[in-house]
């Protein structure tokens, strides 16, 4: 733990040390609620982009480039690309394991999940799903990696011999998925069901169905456990449907910047992180029972993928490339 602590805060350090110059605040102003810090540019990569996952201790960024069928692996200390891990087909998930230090690439092109020897980023394994495999979550306490793919499934995956050990079927393709550390259930948004689907871990079996009604597109979704909500991002209408925990009943929603497909909490500011794909993302504050938007910041069209790192506090947004503009991962740094 005092070595994590260290890594943490060498990485603070080099992260604070990076800031993009501001001129001086107009006196009494309070500065923006997230704040551009830097811009680390991917090189080639080109196309879409999508989910991100971190290796703190080797200072690593992991990067999925869908459209480069490619891993970018940024270096955050030296602010560079380290390298891009090639041969991948449309690659949309990433997961670290700290445990096994193992990492975790699913696929959506055949539908793989190829692993990683983080050390030197050797291959150690491939587990076949069948088709689109997409969104991936790690429970390291439990020692299994869950991963949502193909036409409805959600596959659960042994850590320790990197087998598939099981699947739980669902109505429709799963995006965005959540674990409760709370209790055994597992969210997951089926958008072309145009539900949310609750299943218990321990029967492997789907226990209940929330009708999403006249709200659709329900890819992104977090746990809000300090207020017993679940968070869903919906692209139609652009807006966050907020949903109580423990029996699914609607309690309101906040609308939002458009093509969601990121969201986060800031446990320490009680702050909401929605990344869109329209150019912004939506900083929203815990308002009751409800939340409201405190700030829209400008990113980059297309830049609908975000990772908020508690433990570097920083949200890193991935941008694509853009006409001249080359693909980048923007730092964002969160005041105060």
């Amino acid at each position: 733990m005092t070595m994590w602590r260290t890594f943490s805060g060498i990485l603070l350090a080099i992260l604070a040390g990076i800031a993009v110059a501001k001129g001086p605040m107009a006196s009494g102003a309070e500065p923006p609620p997230l704040q551009l810090e830097d811009k680390i540019p991917l090189g080639d990569v080109r196309g879409r982009i999508d989910h991100m996952a971190v290796d703190l201790a080797r200072h690593r960024l992991f990067v999925a480039a869908l459209g480069n069928d490619s891993l970018a692996v940024v270096d955050l200390a030296s602010k560079r690309l380290d390298r891009l891990l090639g041969g991948l087909p449309e690659p949309q998930g990433v997961g670290y394991d700290r445990t096994t230090d193992t990492l975790y690439v699913a696929n959506a092109g055949d539908g793989s999940v190829r692993l990683f020897n983080d050390g030197d980023l050797s291959p150690v394994g491939q587990i076949e799903l069948g088709s689109d495999a997409d969104n991936i979550r790690i429970d390291s306490k439990a020692g299994q990696v869950f991963v949502g793919h193909g036409d409805g499934a959600l596959a659960i995956i042994d850590a320790s011999t990197h087998s598939k050990i099981a699947a739980v079927p669902l109505a429709a393709h799963p995006e965005s998925f959540q674990i409760d550390g709370n209790s055994a259930r597992i969210f997951v948004n089926v958008p072309s069901a145009g539900t949310i689907d609750v299943i218990d871990r321990i029967s492997r079996q789907k226990i209940s169905s929330w009708p999403t009604e006249s709200r659709s597109a329900n890819f992104a979704m977090l746990l809000d456990q300090a207020h017993q909500h679940l968070l869903v991002a919906f692209r139609r209408p652009a807006e966050l449907g907020v949903f109580s925990l423990s029996d699914g009943a609607f309690v309101g929603g906040v609308p939002t910047c458009g093509d969601a497909d990121d969201l986060f909490i800031d446990a320490k500011r009680d702050r909401i992180y929605v990344s869109c794909g329209d150019g912004f993302v939506d900083v929203l504050a815990a308002d009751g029972e409800s939340y409201r938007q405190i700030d829209r910041i400008p990113t980059a069209i297309g830049a609908r993928t975000s990772l908020f790192v508690p433990e570097l506090d920083r949200l890193l947004v991935a941008a694509p490339a853009k006409g001249e503009a080359a693909a980048a991962i923007f730092i964002f740094r969160p005041s105060p």
